[in-house]
């Protein structure tokens, strides 16, 4: 499996943008985040370029216009963020994270028929 990047919550919200719009400018960027986060767009610009030398985007030049693309799926760093919070967290245990989850929030009988569910698929 490749190294993913480690992507800060910023960063997320610039990801987010790519993975819904791949081939996306800066400037693509910078007015899909203007209604929600008080950036400038030299954050944005900045963001983007550390996402560059990051290996999360990819870049090519069509005559001045630069166009970025996601080199990392949003699902193969959910699974990576995920992995890494249950080894901060929980020392990479999944059940007391399951358990500490199940008794503190709460749950719609769909919820718990949708786990029961994933549960019974599991023991197959």
């Amino acid at each position: 499996m490749k190294q993913l990047p480690r992507i800060s919550q910023a960063e997320w919200q610039v990801m987010k943008v790519f993975w819904t719009k791949p081939l996306s400018t800066a400037n693509d960027v910078i007015d899909a985040l203007s209604d929600d986060a008080e950036w400038k767009p030299a954050t944005i610009k900045s963001l983007i370029n550390r996402l560059v030398k990051k290996g999360a985007l990819g870049f090519k030049q069509e005559g001045k216009v630069y166009l970025y693309y996601p080199l990392v799926t949003e699902e193969e760093c959910l699974q990576a963020e995920s992995k890494s919070f249950l080894q901060r967290l929980y020392g990479g245990a999944l059940k007391p994270l399951l358990v500490n989850f199940l008794k503190h929030e709460d749950l719609t009988k769909e919820d718990i028929e949708e786990l029961k569910q994933i549960l019974n698929e599991r023991k197959s």
